[in-house]
This record gives structure tokens, C-alpha cells and sequence, in this order.
């Protein structure tokens, strides 16, 4: 777990780094603060616990992920008007969320910045020193991750600020610049991350590259994302890495620390610290409205899965009933949320998202502060990348490696906590490209189901008008010359007319 990046890091850092929507508390000057390396480690781990907030990775951030996506819709329509508009497509400029996770991303990414800048000032092992940079170098490469595929151009920052007036006039860096950047950043860490890290909230070599991995895939850079993939799947024994026998144990606060899958996680520890960091309400998004079953309280039924969701997915299929919680409890009476019945009149009464909501160890009321691990990038999803870009560079040859990749997933999910099972069977070898293109995505819907990458696919993949259609899982009016971008915010834009104009239809 991360416990000892934030209580090391917050208090130094939680004023320390500037954004673009406020003026900083203060800054720090790497040539006075940066003595050590472990000075240098202090302020590397400030920009991962900025992760660890309410305003991103607590709920902003990732709750928008969700709805944008097609798998999680509003279940209480009276909730917050801000998320509704992320669900349905009718954000502006003004959007609230945004106005929280936006500064947030930079705040991540100020602290990685002065790490940088650090440590050329620091003397010591060059190893060490460079192994603690590359830290920040992947911390800011995961911001702008994030960022360039919400919003397209965005400002650019790659120095520690000093004087907020360096900044406060600053243009946008195109799409194509800022990926060009996150993909240097990526292999500057490659380079110098170690194979293994002690915590997988700090990342590894093998983190890097399976980030470089999605970024080509994203790109449709097919034969770079598969190379990258390949040479986490080959080096797996080095990187410790394996794919974690039971499906549940991934959502498993207790078993965190010893999950082989994880290749990046972001970690609360169940108490909140300073400035909203360790504050995770991701439990209370998607719990169930009225729920009595958990000692820490109900849920809010805001992000609830749309009911073709869960009709679609076959009900023999483990990580179906890893993925859904079914059945609530209201004093001594129970409800199966899959015949409809009524436990509140302010939500959808159908099956909910139980990864973020059935095992979160320590947490504060209704799953606030939470013991969760939230994974942000691990090892079946990298086995998916070396699939889905090999069936592009390669239909015929390819596709037997490829195939492999997708039924060792496969025979995972036939694991029902040690109790064997038939099903979801191993995929036959054949497919054309098209129909392995289509399986493979539906694999990847149904293996990474709720962990925020679905939006991500919907857009690079640009199946938009499929996916929000009559056909899709949730019907939405999608635009696809506006809705594949987020807002700016407009709060930016007026301070600062150089990052004008917004993006199309706002």
C-alpha cells in the first residue's frame, strides 16, 4: 500500500506545486529544497499521493470515466446535475467536475516536475538518483495520459514553476506534441525504473512499458504497442508478474500486497489527509441507494450499470458475478436487484457495480476513506494489448500467439474461487481479422468491466454512434464532431485567452 507515500509526502507537498486555475500557497525552489535523495524520494512520492484525492482518482477522475463510458449510467437523477451532464453528453465549460480534477492533473504533475528539476541538483549514486527521477518522469506521463485523451490539446508544463507568471500566458501543445512527450517521458523511465518496486503503487520497468504499450495501441501504432507488450510477456518471471488465480482477489482490499497481476495502483489507506488526499468515494458511487449489507454504510446509486449491461453477459461467466452485486438488505428483509425490487425510491432498483463496494477493508461512512487499491494498469490488459495489436499487424501467422493470450484470460475466468468451471471456453484459432478485432474488444469489456479504461476504447477506437446507439448497452444522443473531447475549462480560457478556442461544440 501507499501509506508511506502520503504520510511522508503530503505535508510537504500539499501547497507546494502550482495549477492552472489557482494561484499556489507556495512553491519550492529545487536548488534549496534538494539536498539528498531522499529528498528527492520525498518529492516523488508527492506527485503519486496527489493521486489519492477526492479530486482525482476519489471520485472526480474516475467517476467521470465511468458514466462518459457506456457500461455505467446515472441510477439517481437527483444526483449532483454535474454528473448527469457527464453521463448524457451535455457538459459545457463551466462543468464542476472539471473544475476539480483539472487542477488536480496539474498538481500531479507540479510535483514531478520539481522532482525533475531536483534532481540535477542533487550530488549521490547517478543510478539512484536517475531511478527516483524516473518515477516522476511516469507520474507526469500518467497525468498527461489522462489529459491529451479528455481533451486534445492542453497546456504543456515540463519545468518546475517558479514565477506563476511563466504559466499564466501559456498556449495549448497539440495532441500529437503532447503523446510525442508522454511517449519520451514513458521511455526515459523504461530506461531506469527497476524490474520489481516494493509497492506496486510506485511503478516498475515493466510499468513503463506496458504504458507505452496502450499509448502505441491508442495511437494505432500496432507494431510498437505489440513490441512493448511482448517484452513485458516474455520478461513476466523477472517482472514478478503473473495473473492472479481468483478473479476476486483483484478487488480485494486484504490481498493487495500480494497480487501478482497489478503493474500500477493507486492506494488509499482508509483515512483522509490533508487537502481531500486518501479520500475515496468510489464505494459510495456505486453502492446500492438503501443497502443495509456493509457496516460502513449504504451506497448513492450514482453510477449504476445500464440492465442491458448485465443481460448481455452470460450468467455461467465468474468475473459476471465478481462485477454485479445483486441482492441488498433493509433490515431483515432482502432484495434481488435482479427481479426489480423496490429498496429506493431515489434509484434504479438493478444490479450494481460490487469491485468498488464489497471488499474495502477499513473505511469511513458509506466507503469513504477506503482500503482500496484501485489498479490502474495490470497484467491480463497487457495480454490483451499484445492480442488486439498482433490480430492488426498479423491476422493469419499471428493469430495463434494471439488467440493464447486471450484463453489464458480465459482459463482464469474458469476459476471460480477454486471451484472449477467450463466456461467462458478457450477461443478457436481461425478468426478472421474482423472477427477477432470484435472478440478481442469484447474481451476486453468484459475482463476490465467498471475499471475506467471503457470510455478510452469507445474513443480510440471511435465506435461513439455504435456504442450510445439503439444497439449500444446505454442509449445516449452522441455527437461524434463534439462528444469524443471534454471541455476546457472555461474558468482557464478566460484567464487566459491563448488557450482559445474551446474545444468543437463548446
Amino acid at each position: 500500500m501507499k501509506k508511506y507515500i502520503i504520510l511522508i509526502a503530503t505535508a510537504i507537498f500539499a501547497t507546494a506545486c502550482s495549477d492552472l486555475e489557482e494561484n499556489p500557497v507556495g512553491l519550492l525552489a529545487p536548488e534549496s529544497f534538494f539536498k539528498t535523495p531522499a529528498d528527492l524520494q520525498a518529492s516523488a512520492n508527492g506527485s503519486f499521493a496527489y493521486m489519492a484525492s477526492e479530486k482525482y482518482w476519489g471520485r472526480q477522475l474516475s467517476m467521470s470515466l465511468l458514466l462518459r463510458g457506456d457500461m455505467a449510467q446515472i441510477g439517481d437523477l437527483t444526483t449532483t446535475p454535474a454528473r448527469v451532464e457527464v453521463d448524457q453528453f451535455r457538459m459545457n465549460d463551466g462543468s464542476e467536475i472539471v473544475s476539480a480534477f483539472w487542477p488536480q492533473s496539474y498538481a500531479i504533475i507540479g510535483a514531478a516536475n520539481q522532482t525533475i528539476a531536483g534532481a540535477a541538483k542533487v550530488s549521490g549514486d547517478a543510478n539512484t538518483i536517475n531511478a527516483i527521477a524516473a518515477q516522476a518522469y511516469f507520474s507526469r506521463a500518467f497525468a498527461y495520459y489522462h489529459l491529451v485523451r479528455l481533451f486534445g490539446a492542453i497546456p504543456y508544463i515540463d519545468f518546475a514553476v517558479k514565477d506563476i507568471a511563466t504559466v499564466n500566458s501559456i498556449s495549448k501543445t497539440s495532441e500529437a506534441d503532447v503523446y510525442t512527450k508522454i511517449i519520451a517521458d514513458l521511455k526515459y523511465a523504461k530506461e531506469w525504473l527497476p524490474n520489481k518496486q516494493p509497492v506496486r503503487s510506485l511503478p516498475s520497468k515493466a510499468t513503463a512499458a506496458a504504458y507505452l504499450a496502450s499509448v502505441y495501441l491508442t495511437l494505432g501504432d500496432n507494431q510498437k504497442a505489440y513490441n512493448e507488450a511482448k517484452y513485458v510477456i516474455d520478461n513476466e518471471g523477472l517482472f514478478g508478474l503473473d495473473l492472479d488465480a481468483n478473479y476476486q482477489d483483484l478487488f480485494d482490499s486484504s490481498k493487495a500486497l500480494t497480487l501478482k497481476e497489478p503493474l500500477f495502483t493507486i492506494d488509499f489507506i482508509g483515512q483522509s489527509r490533508v487537502n481531500d488526499l486518501g479520500q475515496d468515494y468510489l464505494a459510495s458511487i456505486t453502492g446500492i441507494r438503501g443497502d443495509q449489507t456493509f457496516s460502513f454504510g449504504e451506497g448513492w446509486s450514482v453510477a449504476v450499470p445500464s440492465l442491458k449491461v448485465f443481460n448481455d453477459w452470460n450468467q455461467r461467466d465468474y468475473r459476471r458475478a465478481v462485477s454485479f452485486d445483486t441482492i441488498g438488505k433493509k433490515g431483515t428483509t432482502t432484495y434481488d436487484y435482479t427481479k426489480f425490487t423496490t429498496m429506493s425510491s431515489r434509484a434504479v432498483n438493478r444490479p450494481h457495480i460490487a469491485k468498488y463496494f464489497r471488499k474495502i477493508g477499513l473505511a469511513g461512512l458509506n466507503g469513504r476513506e477506503s482500503s482500496s487499491n484501485y489498479i490502474m494498469m495490470r497484467y491480463a490488459e497487457v495480454l490483451l494489448i499484445a492480442a488486439e495489436a498482433l490480430n492488426e499487424i498479423n491476422p493469419v501467422t499471428g493469430n495463434i500467439e494471439a488467440t493464447s493470450y486471450v484463453n489464458r484470460i480465459r482459463a482464469r475466468a474458469r476459476n471460480r474461487a477454486g471451484v472449477p468451471s467450463n466456461y467462458p471456453a478457450n477461443e478457436i484459432v481461425g478468426l478472421s481479422q474482423t472477427d477477432f478485432r470484435k472478440m478481442v474488444l469484447r474481451e476486453r469489456r468484459l475482463e476490465l468491466a467498471f475499471e475506467f479504461g471503457r470510455w478510452y476504447d469507445i474513443k480510440r477506437l471511435k465506435i461513439g454512434v455504435e456504442a450510445f446507439g439503439a444497439n449500444g448497452l446505454e442509449q445516449q444522443v452522441f455527437d461524434p464532431l463534439k462528444d469524443y473531447y471534454f471541455p476546457l475549462p472555461g474558468r482557464e480560457l478566460e484567464k487566459n485567452p491563448n488557450l482559445k478556442p474551446n474545444n468543437t461544440g463548446y
